[in-house]
């Protein structure tokens, strides 16, 4: 079994029920089938994998689940096939950790979007990689070039590609903008557009341009070049960073958290029934 394999189909028959949207799936079932896209349980995991990767030209898309993700991919059928089609999944948030540990699945860790931007650099830099930008402004493209190649002495961004308002990632300028990155030479590529177009593009790239990883960041970029504040250390460290995030733009997330909230009771009831169901199967051979 290669490392696509492994990681990127290892929920089987639930990410296919998942990626289909079959009418005839129950929300439990959906459920369950989102909190099992997690395959990757930590961050040393992840880098120890893509450095294996990188090392042996494989590529790579790198998905970070939310609650906000799993709302979306209930009702956008489009974003659950991207999500099927990642090499990695982890959780992206508080509440996807604690319902996998609900599941019983206890080795699952915290492991932010933003937060990987780092050690993936550090990685590309040990490596000898570069990498490429692909989303958000220019302005803030460039800052963030400066200020990670400054941080990590070696690394090299070749690209810094920000698509017009309204960019579609299923179109024929998708496929010119991820041409123009494997023309670039970058192995790697951070996309900074928002989900779903985001994980969208990541699929399609990692299909196109299979020897390129490709790693979903939402804001990430802003918060590197300074364009957006992230919440302060001592939020983050008692979970309350949606919170933050709520009360300093209530107008945009209010309605995207109340989603999340309505959603939350099914969630634990089908962690709880995964759980259970682990309990009651029959010792292996």
């Amino acid at each position: 079994m290669n490392n696509r394999q492994h990681h990127g189909r290892g929920t089987g028959r639930m990410e296919k029920s998942l990626a289909d949207n079959d009418p005839r799936q129950t929300n439990a079932d959906h459920r369950a089938s989102a909190l099992a896209l997690v395959n990757t349980p930590d961050e040393a995991a992840l880098l120890a994998d893509i450095g294996a990767r990188l090392d042996h030209g494989q590529g790579f898309a790198i998905a970070t689940l939310n609650l906000d993700h799993v709302v979306k991919l209930r009702r956008d059928p489009t974003f659950a096939r991207a999500y099927a089609d990642q090499s990695h999944v982890v959780a992206d948030g508080n509440p996807v950790v604690w319902l996998c540990h609900l599941a019983g699945r206890r080795d699952v860790r915290l492991v932010p979007g933003s937060e990987l931007i780092a050690p993936l650099a550090a990685l590309a830099a040990q490596k000898g990689v570069a990498l490429a930008f692909l989303g958000s402004t220019e302005p803030v493209l460039r800052a963030a070039k400066t200020r990670l190649e400054a941080d990590h002495p070696g690394l090299t961004v070749q690209a810094c590609l920000a698509p017009p308002f309204g960019f579609d990632p299923e179109g024929a300028e998708a496929d010119a903008l991820l041409d123009r990155v494997a023309a670039s030479g970058a192995r790697i590529c951070l996309l900074a557009l928002g989900a779903p177009k985001q994980e969208v593009l990541a699929a399609r790239g990692y299909a196109r341009h299979p020897g390129i990883g490709f790693l979903s960041i939402g804001a990430g970029l802003d918060f590197i070049a300074g364009h957006q504040t992230r919440a302060p250390f001592w939020v983050r460290r008692v979970a309350m960073e949606w919170l933050w995030r709520m009360l300093t733009n209530p107008r945009r997330l209010a309605r995207r958290y109340l989603d999340c909230a309505l959603f939350l009771p099914g969630l634990t009831v089908a962690a709880l029934s995964q759980r259970q169901g682990k309990r009651s199967e029959p010792p292996r051979n």
